[in-house]
């Protein structure tokens, strides 16, 4: 895959002078500007990202499909379709992101277990490198739609190798038998048989995807030899394949821990891959968008209760889910440094719910009302999973390129958030 010309690396949230910055603007303009909570991204981070992981597998031909899921605003869909990226995609509204942002069908996978009719129209009609085939009856119903449009659906089998893989949250491990993706590894090489013979199917390659923020190259190693397995015995069969899949799930750094880097992730896995002569595709979403966000929030009180400390910002579990919902564990931090004396706290959201919170039991210095916090890494699976819950618009989004920055995303207003409805 083409990719842009390289460009300085530029840190993505120094610190000058206690002031938090995005790239080379510091934060608090940011927010003079769009006000808060205000979700911010390092357009260099996302771009470095990038860059590392196409680097690493350039050996191979190859194709990133970055995960819609993760990070779906148009500018960040852009910014990675200028570099030559494709799109992971798990639905129809996603499918029509992607091509919005100037991302081709030919390097449009297409994901998930639940496709209706209609979005499986729509992915033909966009003339998409593959379908991720996730059942049985999903290749029929593809197969005999596609027979109605007079076009043939380019498939890979979702395989579900039976892996269980180390993450820190059960709702992201994808690869173990009792989930409800993919298909079982053993009903696999029956199932290929039968597509190869299908009218409106042609085989293109096989899938696999294994979980979410996965910190070692070992499960991966586990899946791809289940997978090589499978790709021998289908060239037994007469069953050619153009490309292998590998998903996505690679992990980063939420706590400054040791995170896979391209690298590593290439120079142990391209090796058995270029013996197959496939082109390989791979999924990441949070590692290329995950760590290049922040969500700035103001802190509307600080109050004391039941040997708590509680500190309330204008940011809650509606702007970002991820603590709540997955334990999710995020970096906080005074948006300009004070140096205040440290004390424990909870960071708490306004939504009337006991579970709306940021951050538990966390150490940091103590904020007054009316200032800033940043929230880190949540690039991934922030916006994405916002919502209007206790009728709050979601915030605005912000991309920072240099000393540039651009809204690419307005707030919402209570006009625009009834505007669907019908008395």
């Amino acid at each position: 895959m083409a990719t842009a010309e390289p460009t300085t690396r530029i840190e993505m949230f120094p610190r000058r002078d206690g002031v938090l910055h995005c790239e080379e603007l510091p934060v608090s303009e940011l927010v003079a500007r769009w006000g808060t909570p205000l979700y911010v991204y390092s357009k260099n981070g996302i771009r470095d990202r990038y860059r590392e992981l196409a680097e690493a597998l350039a050996p191979v031909p190859h194709l990133i499909a970055y995960s819609v899921k993760a990070n779906g605003n148009l500018g960040v869909l852009r910014t990675l379709a200028e570099l030559g990226a494709g799109a992971d995609v798990v639905s129809g509204g996603e499918l029509h992101r992607a091509r919005l942002a100037g991302i081709p069908g030919e390097r449009i996978v297409y994901s998930g277990v639940g496709k209706t009719v209609n979005e499986l129209a729509a992915a033909l009609d966009a003339g998409i490198y593959a379908f991720n085939v996730e059942s049985e009856g999903e290749l029929c119903a593809l197969s005999d739609l596609a027979c109605t449009m007079g076009t043939r659906a380019p498939i890979a089998l979702r395989v579900n190798p039976d892996v269980e893989t180390p993450t820190p949250h059960a709702y992201t491990r994808t690869g173990h038998a009792a989930t409800k993706f993919g298909i079982a590894y053993e009903r696999a090489r029956d199932l290929y048989s039968i597509a190869a013979k299908m009218k409106g199917i042609t085989v293109r390659g096989v899938d696999v995807h294994i979980g979410s923020q996965i910190m070692e190259v070992g499960p991966f190693e586990r899946a791809l030899a289940r997978v090589l397995d499978l790709v021998h015995a289908l060239k037994q069969d007469d069953i050619p394949l153009e490309f292998l899949d590998l998903g996505g799930g690679l992990g980063i750094a939420y706590q400054g821990e040791e995170r896979i880097t391209g690298a590593s992730f290439a120079s142990t896995l391209l090796p058995e891959i270029l013996e197959t002569g496939l082109k390989l595709v791979v999924e990441p979403g949070r590692f290329i968008v995950g760590e290049a966000g922040v969500l700035l929030t103001r802190v509307i009180y600080v109050k004391e209760g039941g040997g708590k400390r509680f500190v309330i910002t204008d940011a809650g579990m509606n702007d970002l889910l991820r603590p709540s919902h997955y334990s999710g564990w995020h970096a906080v931090e005074p948006a300009v440094a004070q140096g205040r004396s440290m004390a424990r706290v909870d960071v708490v959201g306004p939504i009337c719910e006991t579970g709306d919170f940021l951050a538990l039991d966390r150490d940091m210095e103590l904020p007054k009302p009316g200032e800033l916090l940043a929230i880190h890494t949540v690039g991934a699976y922030g916006f994405s999973m916002s919502s209007q819950y206790n009728q709050r618009p979601r915030p605005a989004e912000v991309l920072v390129d240099g000393a540039e920055a651009t809204l690419v995303r307005r707030r919402e207003n209570y006009e625009e958030m009834v505007a669907a409805e019908m008395l």
